[in-house]
């Protein structure tokens, strides 16, 4: 059975913990990098999903039930990762990716992965770029 996310919350970062895909923050410096950080979800789909999937591949196009399953998985992830981030005293988490598998026939894993970092603002100056 899917756990029901509420749809208004699926994708909303978190207001304590800047996550990002980058390896920087713009106007922000990294003061101190603490490690590897994480957040792992093992789900399984429900005999009915299955079953519902299978007869909706006949006719192709989009698993619905599916690509909601992943959504909610790859959300628990996330948040996983941020309590991980913030337990370990991070501020931030850099280069954040994910990284999923199959285990059996029904099961998947989604990893959500990043940099635990403390950063502060960067009151200094911008610096030019220049490609010389």
């Amino acid at each position: 059975m899917v756990e029901e996310i509420p749809e208004k919350d699926l994708f909303t970062p978190p207001s304590d913990l800047i996550v990002v895909s980058t390896p920087y923050i713009s106007g922000y410096k990294v003061t101190k990098v603490i490690g590897a950080t994480f957040g792992l979800v093992v789900r399984s789909r429900g005999l009915g999903q299955n079953i519902g999937a299978f007869f909706r591949s006949w006719a192709g196009g989009e698993i619905k039930i599916y690509t909601k399953l992943l959504e909610q998985v790859r959300h628990q992830a996330i948040e996983r990762l941020c309590q991980h981030a913030r337990d370990l005293g991070a501020n931030a988490v850099l280069s954040i990716g994910f990284d999923t598998s199959e285990i059996g026939t029904a099961t998947t894993e989604v990893l959500a992965y990043g940099t635990a970092v403390v950063v502060e603002k960067d009151e200094s100056a911008s610096q030019p770029v220049s490609l010389r």
